[in-house]
């Protein structure tokens, strides 16, 4: 883009190949440059004054994750903070919840520099307005932002001429843990023994701080100074063996981990077998006493089997959709609102009281509180119980990486073409002799079908990276893990047949 007249945040995206995700924009950090990122914020911070949520002098607090490229687009999106005519308020290299906490209690806009759980060769922001995530309208206001060029500002790489370092960090790590500590209590996690894996994730200490001030002895492991991409959907099979390991060798209760910026956890029981995030929000629901559960349509059916709550609701993927149901239910419901997603992040939608103590609402994804919530029941009850007491619905995810997106989509067009009859068709022919007779379609989000036997056979292209995502649904472990390993095969065999 050659900067001879304004533009918009739109094109300046088109042009860089960097896109809209869950709650900001990502892209290759290498196309994420300080042009770029600094269009973005400045779009943000004039989309948020036309809806009266921002002023000339107004603090913008921001924070980032650990991976190489973090520290360079925090300082872009600073200068941008001040170009806007705010009050850049650095928070450090911190949880992206830890940030929100913060900012949604001081009413003030903020962003996060992270690329949460993707390799560290891509980054983004994440925006949050004064009171809670962007959602998919904002987005549109933020595309839509004029930006006037600076040929001065920046070199012909795209990155800042002078970039003035950042302010010094200001602490909010205190208030994110009192938040735990107050209502849970001091005792809440007493005489369990912890091992934390901290890999390169951002809130590896203050969660370490966190699980010890409630009470828990707690074993550092796996802490590394490069940068792993952990993605608590879709493990890696060295941290299966990892976890197993350490289980083995040092007799723990739990392990306890996170995505890289900490906002969506991980916890395996005493024999380091990982929960599925949809099951750990589902007792981190029922263990609050939620009476509406908001999760998307990829998470586990058991939420529904298991009776536990007066409501639930399915949403499309992504937390600014189950935040949207959230904040409509909460008009609606009397009792504590929540939602969760399948990759283990829990958002609270309303308030929690118990014991005369308060729990206030966090409408964006946190790794903490479905972690303690779940461990405090598991003192009574072992971990893997807690699991056992579920319906027997079981959960498995895989995905085809470096997948383009246009070719997931031509995969869904041609498995849905045509009348409903020639659809079903199509589907049975390629996944009916894994699962049977096709029972169900539902095109919320990817193309999820529900078979005869109740094995369910989702695919969905992902919307933060090239990749296909594919969920199964059955009532084993072996046998959700079969039907995945066998509908990936089926896809690629669909993917060479529309070459």
């Amino acid at each position: 883009m050659t900067e001879t007249g304004p533009f918009t945040v739109r094109a300046l995206m088109a042009q860089s190949g960097v896109a809209f995700g869950t709650s900001g924009a990502r892209g290759l950090a290498s196309a994420l440059t300080d042009r770029v990122a600094h269009g973005c914020v400045l779009g943000f911070l004039q989309y948020l004054r036309e809806i009266g949520a921002f002023a000339p002098g107004t603090e913008v607090a921001l924070a980032g994750d650990l991976r190489p490229s973090t520290p360079r687009i925090l300082r872009a999106c600073a200068q941008a903070i001040r170009d806007a005519g705010g009050r850049p308020l650095f928070c450090g290299h911190v949880p992206t919840p830890a940030l929100a906490h913060y900012a949604f209690g001081r009413a003030i806009p903020s962003l996060m520099v992270t690329g949460s759980h993707i390799p560290d060769d891509r980054n983004g922001i994440k925006f949050h307005r004064p009171a809670g995530e962007i959602l998919k309208p904002d987005e549109a206001g933020i595309a839509r932002q004029v930006l006037a060029p600076d040929a001065g500002r920046f070199g012909a790489d795209g990155m800042l001429a002078e970039a003035a370092p950042l302010p010094q960090p200001v602490d909010i790590e205190e208030g994110y843990l009192a938040r735990y500590v107050d209502f849970f209590g001091r005792d809440a996690l007493s005489g369990l023994r912890l091992g934390l894996y901290q890999h390169s994730a951002v809130g590896r200490d203050l969660i370490a701080r966190i699980l010890r001030a409630l009470g828990a002895e707690v074993l550092p492991l796996g802490r590394s100074d490069r940068f792993i991409p952990v993605d608590t959907e879709a493990l890696r099979p060295e941290d299966v063996a990892l976890a197993r390991d350490w289980a083995a060798r040092h007799r723990l209760d739990a392990i306890v981990s996170t995505d890289g910026d900490s906002d969506r956890p991980l916890l395996a029981d005493h024999r380091g077998e990982w929960l599925r995030g949809d099951l750990l929000g589902l007792i981190c629901a029922r263990e609050l006493g939620a009476e509406c559960v908001v999760t998307p349509v990829s998470s586990n059916t058991a939420l529904e089997l298991s009776g536990a709550f007066a409501r639930t609701i399915r949403t499309r993927i992504g937390s600014p959709h189950v935040i949207a149901a959230m904040d409509e239910a909460a008009c609606e419901t009397l009792g504590p609102v929540c939602g969760y997603e399948a990759n283990g992040g829990f958002l609270l939608g309303s308030e929690v009281a118990r014991d005369g103590r308060r729990l206030a609402a966090l409408p964006t994804r946190d790794a903490v509180l479905p972690v303690v919530a779940v461990l405090a029941a598991a003192r009574a009850r072992p971990l893997a119980e807690l699991c056992a007491g579920l319906p027997r619905r079981v959960t498995f995810s895989d995905r085809l990486q470096d997948f383009p997106t246009q070719d997931s989509q031509a995969i869904l067009a041609w498995l849905t073409a045509g009348s409903e009859a020639d659809s079903r068709a199509r589907i049975e022919a390629q996944f009916g002799p894994l699962a049977g007779g096709l029972r169900r379609i539902d095109q919320t989000d990817g193309l999820r079908m529900t078979f005869a036997d109740g094995a369910i056979i989702h695919l969905r292209p992902s919307g933060n990276a090239p990749e296909l995502r594919l969920y199964t649904e059955a009532e084993t472990d072996e046998a959700a893990r079969t039907l995945n390993a066998a509908a990936l095969a089926r896809v690629r065999g669909m993917a060479a047949l529309l070459a």
